[in-house]
């Protein structure tokens, strides 16, 4: 069960939402707390390096929103991050220092760590995405079922029911998802994986792998 905790995926002094996970075993719980608590930091942050925007929306003086970009709140966009040409930010999203939310890219109810980069037509719904991680243009992240039941991470070996219907996935600190990949709902991704292009993902996939195809998995050398 360790393989899913927080600590075990990601750095979290790499995100201005460090205090939000620990208090969390597991990632996805910070899910159902973090409009909250981003209203809270956001109430916090000073006044001289964050502005506020709208409704429960604050954005670093030096942060790079083009004119195009939609923003809804509550939101926190940290120092040095880009959201690029019509990004829509839906709501309750933390966008780390220095990364990038990119063109036509849509973000919902998620944490972007520190230097991520969603540039290209992403879909992050749900999700924590880790420091140094990369979506691949056109990679998306599933957050519900279609038959709409409950999410159970699974793994060869354990079962954990989380008793909630919309969770997309667990990025860990510097994967690599490829170009045009699914990742399915409730989808862990252990630190430094790479995901072939074009990958439909499911399940845990352990740090340090390259996610070739399903069953097909190999460690790093």
């Amino acid at each position: 069960m360790k393989r899913f905790y927080v600590s075990q995926l990601f750095d979290t002094s790499k995100t201005i939402a460090r205090q939000l996970f620990e208090d969390c075993e597991y990632p996805w719980h910070i899910l159902d707390k973090l409009g909250k608590f981003i209203v809270e930091l956001g109430n916090t942050l000073d006044p001289e390096v964050f502005y506020k925007k709208g409704e429960n929306i604050w954005i670093a003086k030096d942060a790079t929103v083009f004119d195009s970009a939609y923003i809804n709140g509550p939101c926190i966009i940290d120092q040095g991050a880009e959201i690029r040409h019509c990004a829509f930010i839906r709501g309750n999203v933390i966008v780390g220092k220095s990364s990038v939310v990119g063109n036509s890219s849509e973000v919902k109810n998620s944490v972007i760590f520190d230097c991520v980069q969603a540039p290209h037509y992403n879909y992050v719904g749900d999700s924590v995405l880790g420091y140094k991680s990369h979506m691949g243009a056109g990679s998306i992240t599933s957050n519900i079922k279609s038959d709409k039941t409950d999410i159970v991470i699974k793994t060869s070996d354990v079962e954990i029911a989380t008793g909630m219907r919309k969770i997309g996935a667990m990025i860990g600190d510097r994967v690599e998802i490829g170009c045009g990949s699914v990742l399915n709902p409730g989808v862990v991704i252990g630190k430094d994986t790479n995901v072939y292009p074009l990958s439909c993902v499911r399940g845990y996939v352990a740090a340090g792998s390259i996610y070739k195809k399903a069953g097909e998995i190999v460690k790093k050398k």
